[in-house]
């Protein structure tokens, strides 16, 4: 398996999602700058639609990587220095917990995006479905970061350590 672009012993998938958590959170805040000070819904649901895909596809496309790398042990195999059974115990506790943000992420942003698709007029204004969405959306903001810290953190553990 050939190196990723960062110049770690990653794969050419894991760089692009590692990269990806890199951007998400700033787009984030972007898009909810426009939807809170500039009252911008059009864009603010476009570029939630936008993100929302690109990370799909990006998150699909790492699981087939992972898949044929031979999961998260054939990615620590690629390690120099192999992890302690203290530090892979560690490990494996990092990456349960981001695993579970990473699920219930999808989850819940991608409950968000439907149900705004269905329940928000066109083009998208305040509504009766816009408190229900707000709560939404907001959790599903701290989920996509708590999901992006630890995957930085799985990242750098895992193949920057």
């Amino acid at each position: 398996m050939t190196d990723g672009f960062l110049g770690y012993k990653a794969s050419f998938m894991l760089d692009v999602v590692v990269v990806s958590l890199l951007l998400v959170v700033p787009l984030l805040v972007w898009s909810l700058f426009l939807v809170k000070v500039r009252r911008n819904y059009v864009a603010h649901r476009s570029l939630q639609t936008l993100v929302g895909v690109v990370l799909l596809v990006a998150v699909s496309a790492f699981e087939v990587d992972m898949r044929r790398q031979g999961g998260i042990d054939g990615i620590l195999a690629k390690r120099t220095v192999s992890l302690t059974p203290d530090q892979r115990a560690s490990f494996n506790v990092l990456l349960a917990v981001h695993l579970v943000f990473a699920v219930t992420t999808v989850l819940l942003w991608g409950t968000t995006l439907i149900l705004a698709w269905k329940r928000m007029p066109s083009p998208p204004a305040p509504c009766d479905h816009s408190h229900l969405h707000k709560r939404l959306g907001w959790l599903s903001a701290l989920d996509i970061t708590a999901t992006a810290v630890t995957g930085l953190l799985v990242y750098y553990f895992g193949i920057i350590r």
